[in-house]
């Protein structure tokens, strides 16, 4: 098995996204990997709403790491979601990217794009995708 040096987990704050963080976690744990935990914040909403960005980095900087003895690096970027992950995991020569999908479909999709899926069509090194839990309403 090729060792991981560097992983890249990209989150936007879920449930769903969290439980990737605990997966990448482990990942980096088992490989004694550096991980690299981005977030990325829309544009416009960076430039509009007064103090966001100190919001997300407060955010980013609350995310529980299971293992204390683990290289973490905290990231907060702006930009598109899909090109500022590419971006950096290029820039930081990653070996894997993990993140989850939301599982859009239909207009939701047109409009906003598939995150996960330009990562997965566009990235340099592999990527391991988590599906979010779908509610069944019971």
């Amino acid at each position: 098995m090729v060792r991981m040096r560097t992983i890249l987990h990209a989150t936007d704050f879920s449930e769903p996204s969290n439980h990737a963080l605990s997966l990448a976690c482990s990942l980096a744990r088992e490989q004694r990997a550096r991980l690299i935990v981005l977030h990325v914040m829309p544009a416009a909403l960076a430039r509009e709403k007064e103090g966001f960005g100190e919001d997300m980095r407060a955010e980013l900087d609350r995310l529980a790491i299971p293992d204390v003895n683990l290289h973490v690096e905290r990231r907060l970027v702006e930009g598109d979601p899909a090109t500022q992950i590419l971006q950096a995991a290029n820039e930081s020569d990653c070996d894997l990217i993990v993140l989850v999908t939301h599982g859009r479909s239909g207009l939701s999709r047109l409009i906003m794009g598939s995150v996960a899926e330009q990562v997965v069509r566009l990235a340099r090194c592999p990527v391991l995708t988590l599906k979010a839990p779908t509610s069944t309403g019971s």
